[in-house]
């Protein structure tokens, strides 16, 4: 015999409400004492893909505020990102630290 299907699921079907959109990140730099504003700046326009402008506002709050978000992201993309982050960070020999957290 075949197994009973479980109550108000639906073989093969796929219903709209099962589907969700994929959970966003908000990637975020923190001030530290000794990675240079221009440093951050550059990462803001390499990494993050920020304009000029963009980039300044970022690094001014991060430098005011203690820290600031880069953009909002996959989790896929806000990994690759941290991840190279701190790769260009570590080889210039800053301390940068650059973390995610789920909307």
């Amino acid at each position: 015999m075949g197994a009973a299907a479980e109550p108000g699921l639906e073989s093969g079907v796929i219903v709209e409400d099962d589907i969700r959109e994929p959970s966003l990140y908000r990637v975020i730099l923190h001030n530290d004492d000794y990675t240079t504003m221009d440093f951050v700046v550059s990462i803001l326009t390499g990494v993050f893909r920020k304009t000029s402008q963009e980039a300044v506002e970022i690094m001014m709050a991060v430098h005011k505020e203690g820290q600031g978000v880069c953009g909002v992201y996959p989790r896929e993309l806000a990994e690759f990102r941290v991840e190279k982050t701190a790769r260009l960070a570590r080889e210039a020999g800053y301390p940068l630290l650059c973390t995610m957290e789920e909307e």
